[in-house]
């Protein structure tokens, strides 16, 4: 199926679409609850197979705020703010004003960008290396990978890369280092959708695709639910592994789904 740019796709989607589109957020959110990331990743890699960029990122920001908000609760949030605010405002930054979806996003370069961050990350986690020590570097280095992971999330929507490699090098607990992902997945998020509805889409994805984004939010809530049953057995090496295998191979499909 070829992509339609945003502003040609005046109707709603089909039920096949929208049943695909529920398919995809409830594995996208399984993965989140198994491993309490990933939700943006899988999704938008998966849409992108055969979904305009901008059109997976309409479908993305509700979704995924929703599923962030409860990983946002705990009690580091003022040390975690303090900290990290820095690199927050400069992934909301560049997110908001770099060019990319909405202006070129929905041609063959969003697919290309997107189909490279994939198989970098998927060959790091593979990798998996030893990352130094940047908790004594102090908050103005968060602001420099805030921009870099802002210029990302601005051509892809996945906003994973290079803020989750950062949060692991600052040593982190693991149940700070839970709650920082689920706030710098909200703030990213944000930034996502405030992108959309200061574009010229706005109008178009908040009607044509109501049907389809409520099938999201219902996916990616029971795949959460269904993978923090599974999160004992399955948030393992093994699994990990697969995981960032999966990643190369959807980075991989979208390179040739653009060129």
């Amino acid at each position: 199926m070829d992509k339609a740019p945003c502003g040609r796709h005046h109707g709603a989607m089909e039920t096949n679409q929208v049943l695909l589109v529920v398919l995809v957020f409830a594995l996208a959110g399984g993965v989140k609850g198994i491993t309490g990331m990933g939700l943006p990743t899988v999704a938008v890699s998966l849409l992108g197979l055969w979904m305009a960029p901008a059109q997976a990122t309409a479908l993305l920001v509700l979704p995924s705020l929703a599923t962030n908000i409860a990983q946002c609760r705990g009690p580091h949030l003022w040390p975690l703010a303090r900290r990290l605010w820095p690199g927050w405002a400069a992934i909301v930054a560049v997110t908001a004003f770099t060019p990319g979806l909405g202006a070129g996003g929905a041609g063959g370069s969003a697919g290309r960008w997107l189909g490279a961050v994939l198989v970098c990350y998927g060959l790091w986690g593979l990798w998996r290396p030893t990352l130094p020590d940047l908790s004594g570097w102090g908050r103005w280095a968060g602001a420099v990978v805030g921009a870099a992971t802002g210029f990302v999330t601005s051509q892809t929507s996945v906003f994973v890369v290079p803020w989750v490699p950062y949060l692991q090098s600052l040593r982190l607990q693991k149940d700070e280092m839970v709650q920082a992902l689920g706030l710098s997945f909200t703030v990213a998020t944000l930034a996502l959708g405030a992108r959309l509805h200061a574009s010229t889409q706005a109008e178009w994805w908040s009607v044509s695709m109501g049907g389809a984004l409520c099938g999201a939010l219902m996916g990616a809530f029971a795949g959460l639910k269904f993978g923090e049953v599974l999160r004992g057995r399955l948030a393992g090496p093994a699994f990990q592994k697969t995981l960032f295998l999966v990643f190369t191979a959807l980075g991989v499909a979208n390179l040739v789904q653009a060129g």
